[in-house]
């Protein structure tokens, strides 16, 4: 059974933040609020982890994960930036927005695109989401929570659905599901993917 950590959505909870990131560290698969809808994430590096996420979300080896970020300043760590895409990431970061970008010899090559060696990452402008990657010192790999059918609009109902999936699922308060915009920096352009909960008109 998955334990339940109520932590506030505006102000997390120092004590609870770090019980999350100790289970994560130990190899723990968590559903957490963005500010994109609910998700599954789990440390950089945690294979099993990641096979778990696979198994509850039905995905095959091919679909993609996204990096969940600290911030700006660890993306180069993981992606290849020029000038204009770090000027445009810096504009309007945090927020609901996945980017496509090239990524580097540090990224798993599990999370890599197969052909084009690519990869989605996020930073997320959501309290509890940016405490826990403060604390964690690695990025999570993460999908979003979409089951086939369900709907996760509260805790409820991710709880129903995931009580004995995950180590540890946290109520962050109504969280509607809602995709990020995405956008693919990785051919030196500007490519609109998806339009989603992230605004799209400073590029227009």
């Amino acid at each position: 059974m998955a334990q339940l950590f109520v932590i506030h959505p505006q102000n997390p909870q120092a004590r609870l933040v770090k019980q999350v990131v100790d289970i994560l560290n130990k190899g723990g698969v968590v559903a957490y609020p963005t500010d994109s809808g609910y998700a599954l994430g789990t440390a950089m590096g945690n294979k099993d982890g990641l096979a778990r996420i696979r198994k509850i979300r039905n995905l095959s080896k091919r679909h993609d994960f996204t990096l969940m970020m600290r911030g700006l300043s660890d993306i180069g760590e993981y992606a290849k930036l020029d000038n204009n895409a770090f000027r445009l990431l810096k504009k309007i970061l945090p927020g609901a927005y996945t980017f496509i970008l090239a990524g580097t010899r540090d990224v798993p090559k599990r999370l890599l695109h197969p052909k084009k060696k690519t990869i989605g990452l996020r930073i997320s402008a959501h309290s509890v989401v940016q405490a826990i990657l403060d604390s964690l010192d690695t990025p999570l790999m993460s999908v979003s929570l979409i089951l086939e059918g369900l709907d996760f609009y509260d805790i409820d109902d991710v709880r129903d659905v995931l009580d004995r999936q995950v180590d540890v699922i946290i109520d962050g308060g109504y969280c509607p599901p809602e995709p990020t915009t995405v956008i693919d920096l990785s051919s030196g352009g500007v490519e609109v993917i998806r339009q989603g909960a992230g605004d799209i008109s400073f590029i227009e």
